[in-house]
């Protein structure tokens, strides 16, 4: 048994790991412990007693084995190399086994660093007590440069921080994500997209390799030696590219996600080039739609009386039920002059329990105030198609401007205030950064620099389009929750346009309610940097409330839209539920819909939204929106248009009825 073929074995194994300077580790193992299983893995009567101890219990031994008995290197094949992986005669073959094993069953802790050149001692001397000299060989190695450090610390935790931060990006970023960025970058859609390009195409061979590997062990080996390859680029998770990456695989939709993005490193101006939709999206949605046999149910059409069934209709008259076949005739009654003075309220569940079952003729009040609840039905044009929707039914509805509530609704969505006594909200179509301003009697003005009054609890609580954010359907808010603290006197409110970034969909709409009542104005002129366009001045006291002075058109004046005059009572020729709310159905907030005598949405109507469509399509929602913005309704002079009202926000209209009794009712909902 000759120790030096030990010695030369481990010198001649760590010559080879560091030759090519390929980084080394440690694995999880003590000093002690290592030290303690070398010495009893030598088999019985191997490890002989030299005086008063075991012939290889040294201590220049002992402190090589504790310094790098635990040291390893990582394969092409994510495989571990011990520093015990030698071949040797025995008894040494036997404890070099045991000691690989040992390593090999730890998980990596560190890259190997040492505070000195040496690794033990090479030899030392010793007299024997016949004066004689022996010669004890010990376990020695000099290392190279780049393994020594004497303050290896700082070293030691970046190089355990790169490796957890790639294994947390390796372990949560889809490969979905990658890609669908890598898409948009090659099509212009992200900002400064290409300045990533590479590192999100080194993400993905990576992270191919990853997902390959089904042992847990083997994916932390692997992202050791992946993360001294990589660098800094290990820390993909923590950089901005990053962050867009994690919120996709977080399911962030994509337009919010990249909007996160863009705040992050676009300037105020950026206006993005191309739309938020990649290649890949669209045939995943598209192999989505054929394999859940739904191609027939996207194109759509307005819907006609024809078909709808008696079950799903609250209110028909005469020349309805002819068309939908399925009412007796009833007796015609002679319509008799209402006294516009004597005008009762009524809500609206009331409406349709108590009235509505006795009259043959309804009339509503159009204002100019309930242009945005202008709607139509819309049914699929195949009527066999499945159905795409969360209710049992293939019908659905389009509002006036291609949203489903108001803007009050808009501002509720966007975090806004909107059950105050007063409140003032604006909404605008583009990039640009409007801003609502509102001065109180006393002089105090409430916008973006002067949020709140302490006097009125006037707030302006949304904000939108202002410094890096941007929306297409931006809103503005104020509202002072409380009547009793406003100060009577004179009002102003108006718009400053603070950031011009577009020159399409230009002017802003915007709406003044108090106590229940809501005043709609309209601007549709571009504005200068800087200009202030006045919408109201009102006069407000708390015996008679509020009073216009003076405003842009409002609620007051008539106009035409969809083929019928506004501030005219028109005759309903239908009302019913929402179609989430058919044969029992209660699936989201439920709509009314008065369907009006010559009312005709002029321009296609979109198909459908995804807040309708079924929990399947979730998945591919950005796909789905652009669908349904592309594939609208087909222009029809018979179509089912009117009126609609959310059970989720507060309106009023007035109403007409005639039939076993004459009444004029104001119907509040």
């Amino acid at each position: 048994m000759d120790f030096k073929e030990l010695k030369k074995a481990i010198n001649s194994k760590f010559v080879e790991m560091t030759k090519n300077g390929d980084e080394l580790f440690r694995v999880d193992v003590s000093g002690d412990f290592m030290w303690s299983t070398y010495l009893s893995s030598f088999p019985e009567g191997t490890n002989k007693i030299f005086k008063k101890r075991a012939e290889h219990d040294c201590s220049s031994c002992r402190h090589f084995i504790k310094s790098c008995g635990n040291v390893v290197s990582i394969t092409e094949n994510n495989q571990l190399v011990s520093l015990w992986d030698v071949s040797i005669p025995e008894p040494y073959q036997t404890v070099v086994d045991k000691m690989s094993a040992l390593m090999k069953s730890r998980f990596i802790v560190d890259v190997f660093r040492h505070r000195e050149k040496s690794l033990g001692v090479d030899f030392n001397r010793q007299m024997l007590e016949d004066e004689s000299i022996i010669r004890w060989e010990h376990l020695y190695f000099e290392l190279p440069q780049k393994y020594v450090n004497k303050d290896s610390g700082e070293e030691l935790g970046e190089a355990r921080s790169r490796k957890e931060v790639l294994k947390r990006g390796l372990s949560e970023i889809t490969l979905d994500s990658a890609e669908i960025v890598l898409e948009l970058i090659d099509q212009n859609s992200l900002y400064r997209g290409h300045e990533h390009k590479s590192i999100v195409e080194l993400f993905i061979e990576y992270k191919n390799i990853f997902d390959s590997i089904s042992n847990l062990e083997e994916k932390d080996i692997f992202c050791w030696g992946a993360s001294t390859i990589l660098k800094n680029a290990s820390k993909l998770r923590n950089t901005v590219i990053g962050t867009l990456l994690v919120d996709l695989s977080d399911g962030v939709e994509l337009d919010k996600a990249v909007k996160s993005f863009e705040q992050k490193v676009a300037p105020t101006n950026y206006k993005r080039p191309t739309a938020l939709i990649t290649k890949s999206m669209i045939k995943k949605a598209q192999e989505e739609v054929e394999k859940l046999g739904i191609t027939d149910s996207l194109p759509r059409r307005y819907a006609v009386a024809e078909d709808l069934t008696i079950n799903n209709v609250l209110f028909a008259n005469r020349e309805t039920k002819k068309s939908m076949n399925v009412f007796d005739e009833l007796s015609e009654n002679v319509e008799q002059k209402v006294n516009l003075e004597k005008v009762e309220e009524i809500p609206i569940a009331d409406f349709v329990s108590n009235v509505l079952p006795k009259v043959s003729n309804v009339e509503l009040f159009f204002e100019n105030k309930h242009c945005n609840n202008l709607m139509s039905l819309i049914a699929p044009q195949n009527s066999d198609s499945k159905r795409i929707f969360k209710w049992n039914n293939n019908f659905s509805w389009a509002y006036n401007g291609e949203v489903t509530d108001s803007i009050k609704e808009r501002v509720k969505s966007a975090g806004g205030n909107v059950e105050g006594d007063l409140r003032y909200s604006l909404s605008w179509f583009n990039y640009d950064d409007l801003d609502a301003w509102a001065k109180e009697p006393n002089g105090n003005s409430i916008g973006f620099s002067n949020k709140f009054s302490h006097t009125s609890g006037g707030n302006l609580d949304v904000d939108m389009n202002a410094g890096g954010s941007r929306s297409r359907t931006p809103v503005e808010n104020i509202t002072w929750p409380n009547k009793s603290f406003l100060q009577e006197g004179v009002y102003t409110v108006w718009v400053n346009q603070y950031t011009n970034r577009e020159t399409c969909d230009v002017g802003f709409d915007a709406e003044l309610e108090y106590d229940g009542t809501i005043y709609t104005f309209h601007y549709a002129k571009s504005m200068r940097i800087g200009e202030n366009v006045s919408v109201a001045t009102f006069k407000f006291s708390q015996a008679e409330g509020l009073k216009i002075i003076n405003s842009l058109p409002s609620t007051q004046s008539s106009k035409e839209i969809w083929n019928i005059p506004t501030q005219t009572f028109r005759k309903v020729s239908m009302i019913l539920n929402s179609p989430n709310h058919w044969d029992g159905n209660t699936t989201g907030n439920k709509h009314l819909f008065f369907i009006l005598d010559d009312c005709k949405n002029e321009k296609p109507a979109r198909g459908f939204f995804n807040e309708f469509l079924s929990s399947d399509l979730n998945v591919h929602r950005k796909v789905f929106e652009v669908l349904g913005s592309k594939m609208k309704t087909p222009k029809s002079e018979n179509q089912l248009s009117g009126l609609g009202f959310s059970s989720t926000q507060r309106n009023q209209v007035l109403c007409k009825v005639s039939g076993s009794f004459n009444r004029m009712l104001k119907i509040v909902f």
